[in-house]
């Protein structure tokens, strides 16, 4: 089942290589990146889980970075103070996800803004309950993917099969961003360059190693011109 949203609206869905990777940094950059355009922006969490000094993050980061004010209950749908998978945290406090619920919370975003990015929990095919995973979510928001390269050892056979993984599900990969999390990497260049040969869809940017390099500082790393062409 496919969302319905605001005729106005246009969404991304940004996903990552692993957890940790820099999915938060990289929407947060597009939100302020949409915005300098001239776009209303709002950002989703739909699940979050792992609460620290009583505050989600990420949902914090991506309200902050949102130009539309939303209600808290549809920026973040779902939220668990372990910081472990969203199934798991889920079973734990007796909830089980429901996607419905997410659609619901993306259409009423989608009538409030220009762009809503939608950002998921940790890698692509994490469960989400029983049945269904983050890439089901992806696929009921009928959302271009934004795929989130953390640049390390082993990210090639990740993004690759991420990038797989996407389009299995009948989505487009609207860019991927090669966020560098590790500043001893051999090899930086050539990675990326592997991956620009083998990703089939534009490199938006390259995000220097640092978290102290803000978001509106990341946005103007990245190029949006990809998503909006995409997105016309």
């Amino acid at each position: 089942m496919s969302v319905k949203t605001s005729a106005k609206a246009r969404g991304f869905f940004v996903t990552g290589t692993d957890t940790g990777v820099g999915k938060t940094r990289v929407a947060c950059a597009l939100l302020h990146a949409f915005a300098a355009t001239g776009c209303s922006v709002v950002g989703m969490k739909p699940v979050a889980a792992g609460r620290e000094d009583g505050h989600f993050h990420d949902v914090t980061a991506l309200m902050a970075a949102s130009s539309v004010a939303a209600p808290g209950a549809l920026v973040n749908p779902y939220a668990f103070d372990p910081a472990i998978a969203p199934h798991i945290a889920a079973a734990r406090s007796g909830v089980a996800i429901e996607l419905e619920r997410i659609t619901s919370a993306y259409a009423s975003l989608s009538a409030l803004a220009d762009v809503v990015v939608v950002e998921g929990a940790g890698g692509y095919m994490i469960p989400l309950n029983q049945r269904q995973t983050s890439a089901d979510l992806a696929r009921a928001l009928a959302l271009p993917v934004v795929l989130v390269v953390g640049m390390r050892l082993g990210c090639l056979n990740h993004a690759l099969l991420t990038r797989l993984a996407i389009a299995a599900s009948g989505l487009a990969c609207a860019g991927w961003v090669a966020n560098c999390i590790d500043p001893s990497m051999d090899g930086l260049a050539e990675n990326i360059a592997s991956l620009e040969q083998r990703l089939d869809s534009p490199l938006l940017g390259r995000v220097p190693f640092g978290s102290d390099v803000k978001a509106r500082e990341t946005a103007r790393l990245l190029s949006v011109r990809h998503l909006r062409e995409g997105a016309a």
